[in-house]
């Protein structure tokens, strides 16, 4: 499935400091919040990697030393999240970045979704967004902290078999203008990062299911409309920009991360 284009930057030479952050991320075992909480260490950070897969996140937080650690957290449940963020704070003495990243996607025709299929996506990818921001706010406002929301470009409009999936996304985007301006004068800072299609599991298992509804090259289409699969790493980027205090004026804002796929009409 992979895209990849020789010129492609391994290193994109940024760097924001990030050096005695206390941060959160969800979903943290693999892909995209696993890569997050690996920046964050590289640049400075404290993580608590929380996903609601013990083995996965207990190794990562292994694998990134002393500054991490493992906690199990279910982001549909508001016990399970608070309790998240009393270890996070006990742990290092307070919050100042928390990072929604927790999230499952189901490649399917709207009509095809069954009705506990919906409730998952909405309970994960929203409900657990809002759980995060909503028991954050005590910790966050201690610190005039941040919060980075993972959106998706499928947020910003429809596409074939991720109509619930697009629909979940959007309703990141909008809490998140709507957290901006009710958190303001806390201090803390919401945005939203919104990638195309990135190399990971996630994307990697929409691939058959694209494929068979389409009859199109999933490779084809992605080199076609994005130019290559963009990288965890170049996502974690925008995140890191997002926790720094090199974006305290940015607040209600979300980044687009796509290599022009949403400027195209062609």
């Amino acid at each position: 499935m992979s895209v990849t284009d020789p010129a492609a930057p391994a290193d994109t030479g940024l760097s924001y400091d990030l050096e005695g952050k206390r941060a959160l991320v969800t979903g943290a075992g693999r892909g995209l919040g696993l890569a997050v909480a690996t920046l964050f260490v590289q640049r400075g950070a404290s993580v608590a990697l929380c996903d609601i897969d013990e083995p996965a996140v207990n190794a990562a937080a292994e694998e990134l030393g002393d500054e991490a650690i493992a906690v199990h957290c279910d982001v549909t449940s508001a016990a399970s999240v608070q309790g998240a963020i009393d270890a996070t704070v006990g742990a290092f003495g307070g919050l100042d970045v928390l990072v929604n990243n927790a999230g499952i996607e189901i490649g399917k025709p709207m009509h095809e979704i069954s009705e506990e299929e919906f409730d998952a996506l909405m309970s994960i990818n929203v409900k657990g967004v809002w759980l995060g921001m909503k028991h954050s706010i005590a910790a966050l406002a201690a610190s005039q902290g941040a919060i980075v929301n993972m959106s998706s470009v499928a947020g910003l409009g429809g596409a074939p078999l991720l109509g619930i999936y697009c629909a979940s996304k959007a309703a990141v985007l909008r809490m998140t203008q709507t957290a901006a301006t009710e958190l303001r004068e806390t201090g803390i800072r919401v945005n939203a990062v919104c990638p195309a299609f990135i190399d990971t599991e996630m994307v990697a298992r929409l691939v058959d299911p694209f494929e068979a509804a389409t009859q199109a090259e999933f490779g084809d289409v992605v080199a076609l409309k994005q130019g290559r699969l963009g990288t965890a790493e170049e996502v974690a980027e925008t995140v890191a920009f997002l926790a720094s205090d090199a974006s305290r004026f940015v607040t209600g804002s979300h980044y687009v991360l796509d290599n022009a796929l949403t400027a195209s009409v062609m």
